[in-house]
């Protein structure tokens, strides 16, 4: 019997790169975990197939953040009640309502943006909108 006969997935291998070898791989990786990504590029497609686990979560303070604006805004209310009365012929199309609706809007907008930069799909280097 090997060594390894009572192992059932190998333990962690650690590499020491530069700061300009990360990053590279980093960009290189696109969507990808950078370690499938290192094992597809080190073994050329050519290892068995993986099972994925879910994505953890980059960010959860974040996402902590999200869920408290949402949950003391009255956004999704408010922008119903604004296309009920709009389709009604009820709603007059001021210019404090054009305002309200932008404002809505850029909420929804920098909501979006929290909760994309939470997951990781955003660097966090970008400001928010």
């Amino acid at each position: 019997m090997s060594d390894h006969g009572d192992i059932k997935t190998a333990s962690p291998f650690s590499l020491r790169l530069t700061f300009e070898e990360r990053a590279r791989l980093e960009e290189e990786r696109g969507d990808q975990p950078l370690g499938a990504f290192i094992r597809e590029r080190l073994f050329e497609g050519k290892q068995a197939k993986r099972r994925r686990g879910k994505r953890p979560v980059k960010d959860h303070r974040q996402l902590a953040k999200l869920a408290a604006m949402l949950g003391q805004s009255r956004i999704a209310s408010n922008l119903n009640q604004l296309a009920k009365a709009a389709n009604s012929g009820s709603l007059p199309v001021s210019k404090e309502t054009e305002d309200a609706l932008q404002s809505a809007c850029s909420e929804v907008r920098r909501m979006r943006f929290i909760l994309m930069r939470g997951l990781g799909l955003y660097p966090r280097e970008l400001d928010a909108p």
